[in-house]
């Protein structure tokens, strides 16, 4: 293991494997979030995430409640009107 993550660990007083799993855990909704912003030009989000880490907290909430809100009434129109045009 590496001794840097082996110091943290103990450090923080929890296993190294717990270590791991909760970086693992952040690093991927991070990633999934980031790809999402910038797919959305979302560039505050993009923003937030990158200076705030909440161990995915902060990225699972906007996949699943805040990457549906469209920002600009005028770029994106609603599946609905979409259907009706």
């Amino acid at each position: 293991m590496d001794p840097f993550l082996e110091q943290l660990a103990s450090q923080m007083g929890i296993p190294i494997g717990l270590l791991i799993i909760a970086l693992i855990w952040s690093l991927v909704w991070k990633a999934i979030a980031f790809w999402k912003t910038a797919r959305n030009n979302h560039i505050i989000w993009f923003v937030i995430f990158f200076i705030v880490h909440t161990f995915g907290i902060l990225e699972i909430l906007y996949l699943f409640l805040f990457s549906k809100i469209s920002l600009d009434k005028n770029k994106t129109l609603s599946k609905k009107s979409r259907k009706r045009q």
